[in-house]
């Protein structure tokens, strides 16, 4: 598939859709009040770390339980703050990551209550049947909402799940209209939510961690340090937040798709409709053009 001149527009205007989903990163550019990337220092694979005693010194949740032995994580950036990561190292080999943030803020469960819809299992169902290892970065609220989808995810060796905070509220202010969580409120935030997996039965865990919104500072970067977690950002907006047109969706990936890249897509369906429908575009022309997907901790080692 090739970037047409009859979809330039609607390309345009799913970006700019993409901007206005709060919260999430979808939105079209940098993230509202991102810092720039620090990356750490080359990637290893090692033993994913303990997870370090919570503020009131009893142990917190693990991060690892049952995830595999070997986890790639990047070391501490400058003045011990966590690393981030946002596309391979090496940049030659055809390999590319799709990313699912499974959003779902702390208050919304009288939304989901009422049928709103933030999960989809069909793109989840698409992705098993196409054969798409992927990362799916999760809130804790979205885990205790979908618990039986939570653990069917966790235990499938095709996916792993990224920590996407618990309540989806913001570690740097300004970022999309976000409440701001405090530097202890934080890190407890991120604690609480890899509680949810492992209550939940998930085990393919992985100590990554994506800031709502995609929002953080040196603060932020400090906060999240001592959970010993690297964030993971992106380079390719998938622009699927409350797309319409899931061909506009998928020839904006393909046209930002480079070797080593990660792309954020979301697996929400009330906010982004059509991105099940976008991936069965996106999955067979980027293997026609020699790319092999891959999850995070796999495109992290390279």
């Amino acid at each position: 598939m090739t970037l047409s001149v009859r979809k330039v527009a609607a390309v345009a205007a799913v970006a700019a859709l993409g901007a206005v989903l709060t919260g999430c990163g979808g939105g079209a550019g940098a993230p509202q009040g991102a810092g720039r990337a620090r990356m750490g220092t080359p990637a290893a694979s090692g033993p994913a770390p303990a997870a370090p005693p919570s503020a009131s010194g009893a142990p917190s949740a693990s991060p690892q339980a049952g995830a595999p032995a070997l986890v790639p994580t990047l070391a501490p950036g400058p003045n011990g703050l966590t690393p981030v990561f946002e596309r391979a190292r090496q940049r030659t080999e055809k390999t590319v990551a799709l990313t699912f943030d499974a959003d779902m803020t702390s208050d919304q469960g009288p939304r989901a209550a009422s049928g709103e819809r933030f999960d989809n299992p069909e793109l989840i169902s698409t992705l098993r049947r196409l054969k798409v290892p992927s990362t799916v970065f999760m809130t804790g609220r979205w885990a205790e909402e979908y618990p039986d989808q939570a653990k069917s995810i966790g235990t499938d060796p095709n996916f792993e799940i990224a920590n996407h905070s618990y309540s989806h509220h913001a570690f740097k202010s300004p970022c999309y209209g976000l409440p701001a969580l405090d530097e202890p409120a934080a890190r407890a935030d991120v604690d609480r939510a890899f509680a949810a997996f492992k209550k939940a039965g998930a085990v393919n865990t992985v100590p990554y961690f994506r800031f709502p919104g995609g929002c953080y500072d040196d603060r932020a970067l400090r906060a999240l340090a001592p959970a010993k977690v690297t964030a993971v950002q992106w380079d390719v907006v998938s622009g699927d937040a409350f797309a319409k047109d899931p061909d506009a969706v998928a020839e904006q990936v393909l046209a930002g798709v480079k070797p080593g890249s990660v792309v954020v897509m979301h697996c929400t369906h009330s906010a982004a409709p059509v991105t099940e429908q976008a991936v069965e575009k996106i999955v067979p022309e980027l293997r026609k053009r020699g790319f092999r997907f891959v999850k995070v901790s796999e495109l992290m080692g390279k």
